[in-house]
């Protein structure tokens, strides 16, 4: 096996912003870039995705930059000297009216709806669940709580409210500030923290839509990080193109207990609905510094493989770990190992579905095809990507070559799993068009003389929707 399906998201920070070492990543298998809205202000976005760009060309491959939006700040504010040690049993106030710096008995806090938003008996979690408080009264501002188990709590830590149930809305005055910074620079996708509905995902959209000027428009993925947005799953996924399995704040609402079997539903819910699907959070965590994974890490990264994700994440390990290229390096090698090794069964995959339109139907005939004849590749002529992107949710070993005309296309399906996305200037005249997409296919050694592949175009080429042939040829 040759190619990589599983696609890699990596995280932009100061350990990987050296432009020399971005390049090496991404020649080492770094598929899109993650923009950490979080951090850094909007000119520094701004440069950095043009970093990404210039380094992607050096590196003679497209590559997607997803622009992460940091949502509601729930967190506690700052220390006077930085952080405090809390013993397990003692008394902490958490205070939305304190401006002075928090101490060993108290903090502010920048989420000033908490004290209304909890009760006595409450659990907080505090730094991704390090910390548990409960609360034992609320006065007024002040949430009067007791340690239950201590530890560590520094400037700006995160809360999380077991269970779920805090009302902070997803989409804060900062985040449609950083639409219009991410849209400036064309973002392939634009990532919403903490949604709770299909209406939070509908008002980005709308919002990155009014942003962009020209008419860019931006695949919108929803990070399911809140316990309220498990009920509301499939309508969230419905009104994006994609799904983010966020488990850090994910198990810290839900329990650790919990996510493991919410990674598997999702990602089948996602390719089941024609969305994509990125897992995330703590896959290498461990590489933040050390040169090599943990077994642990290999295995969890393998089960998202397994379970069909079209990419894996990469935050802290490539933002500001001491081992960016050798992390993606790994993650790369993990991924094809387990595709490798991987069997797939395509008449059990196509039981019981049904073909909406005729584009979808010949998508199907392509897969089903190529993978009994195993045919070198399959070769999609897209001017949407849409065509790509039904093929990208059955697990085929075949890999799909995506061909459009379209940049902004291009950069979108570097997220699909298992496509591998090219420019080409398309003709309108399908003869000269499946002629010209054969000589680059052989220029770029993906087929040669007596392989087979399969190749899906419309009688228009380069007509959006309008797929409606399917061709099996032998090169000569």
């Amino acid at each position: 096996m040759t190619h990589r399906a599983t696609k890699i998201v990596a995280t932009l920070g100061p350990a990987s912003s050296d432009p020399a070492l971005l390049e090496q990543m991404i020649r080492a298998g770094v598929n899109v870039v993650r923009l950490n809205f979080s951090h850094g202000t909007a000119q520094d976005h701004i440069e950095r995705a043009h970093q990404v760009r210039e380094a992607a060309k050096r590196a003679g491959r497209e590559v997607g930059i997803m622009a992460d939006l940091q949502g509601p700040k729930i967190r506690v504010g700052k220390f006077t000297e930085g952080k405090v040690f809390l013993q397990s049993g003692q008394p902490f106030v958490l205070d939305a009216a304190r401006t002075e710096m928090g101490d060993i008995n108290g903090v502010g806090l920048d989420y000033k709806a908490l004290p209304r938003e909890v009760k006595e008996g409450d659990v907080l979690l505090l730094n991704d669940g390090l910390i548990v408080m409960t609360v034992i009264d609320v006065k007024g501002s002040a949430i009067h709580t007791t340690v239950k188990m201590g530890g560590e709590l520094s400037n700006n830590k995160g809360i999380n409210k077991q269970g779920g149930g805090l009302s902070a809305p997803a989409l804060t005055a900062k985040d449609m500030e950083d639409i219009r910074t991410a849209m400036s620079f064309h973002a392939d996708y634009v990532a919403v923290s903490f949604p709770k509905s299909a209406t939070d995902m509908e008002m980005a959209r709308q919002l990155c839509n009014v942003a962009a000027e020209d008419g860019h428009k931006p695949g919108m993925i929803a990070k399911i990080e809140r316990a309220e947005a498990i009920p509301h799953l499939e309508a969230i996924l419905l009104a994006s193109d994609g799904i983010m399995v966020a488990r850090g704040d994910l198990a810290v609402e839900v329990g650790n207990a919990a996510v493991p079997a919410l990674q598997k539903r999702m990602i089948t819910l996602a390719r089941e609905n024609d969305r994509v699907v990125i897992t995330a959070t703590q896959m290498m965590e461990s590489m933040i510094t050390n040169p090599v994974p943990t077994r642990a890490e290999v295995s969890d990264v393998a089960n998202a493989v397994l379970d069909g994700t079209d990419a894996v994440m990469l935050s802290a390990e490539t933002a500001s770990g001491k081992y960016p290229l050798e992390t993606v390096k790994e993650m790369a090698k993990i991924c094809y190992a387990v595709e490798g090794g991987t069997t797939f069964k395509m008449e059990a995959d196509f039981t019981g579905r049904t073909f909406r339109q005729i584009a979808h139907a010949v998508s199907m005939g392509a897969l089903f095809t190529a993978h009994h004849l195993g045919a070198k590749a399959i070769v999609a002529l897209t001017r949407s990507g849409f065509t790509a992107l039904w093929m990208s949710r059955h697990l085929i070993r075949v890999p799909i070559y995506a061909l459009t005309s379209s940049v902004a296309v291009q950069r979108k399906m570097t997220l699909y799993r298992n496509v591998h996305p090219l420019l080409i200037d398309v003709s309108v005249d399908r003869d000269a068009a499946l002629a010209r997409a054969e000589i680059d296919l052989k220029r770029r050694n993906i087929v040669a003389v007596g392989d087979v592949y399969a190749i899906t175009c419309g009688e228009s080429v380069g007509a959006p929707g309008g797929t409606n042939t399917l061709k099996i040829c032998q090169v000569q």
